[in-house]
């Protein structure tokens, strides 16, 4: 018991909540932490194609030539975290270049597939989607328009 100045009789340490009191509400946070990382795990559509969101300081810039983005491949712009992509000759994409499994920047674009080099999940040139694993969810896909020999992203 507390003798008012904040000392329990029965032992002379400070009061405070019980031992079990502690323990008991530690584990219950640990809990609901638990949870909410799990839900932050599942991504909303499951399946479907995230909504990318263009870095405000891109949007109608140019950030690539045509040039630069060969048939059957493509260019990776590893500061900004945009792949783009030309699968068949004059049709441009863009995706971000954060693989879905693990956030690693991809690595290589050729024959149409897009490589990430940490654990070798593969996405498709043409549309992002998933072609080989452990990814499971599609590159999130950008507008692209072409103005002369420039590719811009909205």
């Amino acid at each position: 018991m507390d003798d008012g100045a904040g000392v329990r009789e029965d032992t002379g340490h400070p009061a405070g909540p019980a031992r079990r009191n502690v323990i008991a509400g530690a584990g219950a946070a640990g809990v609901g932490a638990l949870g909410v990382i799990a839900l932050a795990g599942c991504g909303a559509g499951g399946g479907t194609k995230p909504e990318p969101s263009v870095p405000a300081r891109l949007k109608g810039k140019v950030i690539a030539k045509t040039s630069d983005v060969p048939v059957g491949g493509g260019t990776i712009l590893t500061d900004d975290k945009i792949v783009v992509t030309q699968p068949a000759k004059g049709d441009f994409k863009a995706f971000t270049a954060v693989c879905t499994h693990q956030g690693c920047t991809v690595g290589d674009v050729q024959k149409g597939v897009i490589q990430c080099p940490c654990h070798g999940s593969e996405f498709s040139a043409k549309d992002g989607s998933v072609k080989q694993g452990p990814a499971s969810r599609p590159l999130a896909e950008f507008t692209v328009k072409v103005v002369g020999d420039g590719i811009t992203v909205s």
